[in-house]
């Protein structure tokens, strides 16, 4: 059987080092390139059989440029960085990793919910800096300090990763609501379906798993940030443009909603006069929540299965048929 030529144009942020690519080596003749900047995709890719990426953008032209490329494999399971219309003219199969990294996800949702809820990272920073140590009294807080008990937890898109972090929720004890295209007859008796405006306007934390369209772009800004109590906490683990983030910096400094929590921006890296970088109460981690080393591990399993099965003339998880 042909060697077949396999290209990783950006394999650093999946594997940093820490996993192996031994499998997929042994699968054709594998070149694993850590980042590729744009001017550097067909050079890279050229003659490659089978091209994988994660953030690297691939267009039109590209594919156009890539007579041999047959197989297109994302490394996420967001793959809006791939033209998969043009894929699709040029009869290329383009692949994601759909729902590996749900657990991880919902487990950050619950690591910025605690945070903001407990001040954990505050409290152990003023620890650190000898507070605690000149405290008159055995302990100190000062900020609130909430209990999620019966709180309020609303849900925007209730697919793999909403669903799992309204587990997460009902095991807190809270009241979990959702805004969501299932209808009551899907839904658990434990999750109470709501419109949007009445989800912002109603939930104590809001927390986002919608995927980005026209429709959710900047969804929430200033009207709809303007319905949520002045207590409210909003998470994002998401997308960043579901945010406008003007507005959401705005309204924490202003104190029309308590306190944020995001793994995303709408630019990433971010650039240094990001509203959100300088906004009151708003915690913001690296686009981390993917990341686990669990996750990652699942990611290249499934990456290895999408490659086998295109191989043997059966591919799964094609998002461009």
């Amino acid at each position: 059987m042909e060697n077949k030529k396999i290209v990783v144009l950006d394999g650093y942020a999946a594997n940093p080092g820490d996993l192996c690519w031994d499998e997929l080596q042994a699968l054709g003749e594998c070149t694993i390139y850590d980042r590729t900047a744009p001017g550097e995709v067909l050079e890279r890719a050229a003659s490659a059989e089978i091209l994988l990426t994660n953030k690297t953008v691939l267009t039109s032209e590209h594919m156009a440029a890539l007579p041999e490329l047959k197989y297109i494999g994302v490394l996420a399971t967001g793959y809006n960085i791939v033209d998969t219309a043009a894929a699709k003219e040029h009869g290329i199969i383009v692949t994601n990793i759909p729902a590996y990294s749900t657990d991880s996800v919902a487990q950050m949702v619950f690591a910025h919910i605690l945070n903001i809820a407990q001040q954990v990272q505050h409290h152990s920073e003023e620890v650190h800096q000898g507070r605690w140590t000149a405290s008159k009294d055995f302990c100190f807080w000062d900020t609130p300090l909430i209990e999620l008990r019966e709180k309020k937890l609303g849900i925007v898109g209730l697919g793999h990763t909403g669903f799992s972090t309204a587990r997460i929720a009902i095991g807190f004890g809270m009241k979990v609501c959702a805004y969501t295209s299932k209808t009551n007859f899907q839904l658990p008796p434990e999750i109470r379906k709501m419109e949007l405006n009445e989800l912002f306007r109603e939930c104590d934390i809001v927390s986002l798993h919608c995927p980005l369209t026209d429709a959710t772009r900047e969804m929430v800004n200033a009207e709809r940030l303007r319905l949520m109590k002045p207590t409210a906490i909003l998470i994002n683990t998401g997308r960043g443009p579901l945010i406008n983030e003007q507005d959401l910096a705005d309204a924490l400094n202003n104190g029309t909603i308590y306190a944020a929590g995001v793994d995303v921006l709408s630019q990433e890296p971010p650039c240094a006069n990001n509203p959100l970088l300088s906004a009151r109460n708003c915690y913001i981690t690296p686009h981390i929540a993917w990341a686990s080393t669990a996750a990652r591990e699942r990611l290249m399993q499934v990456m290895l299965e999408n490659i086998k099965a295109y191989q043997d003339g059966k591919p799964v998880n094609v998002v461009n048929k």
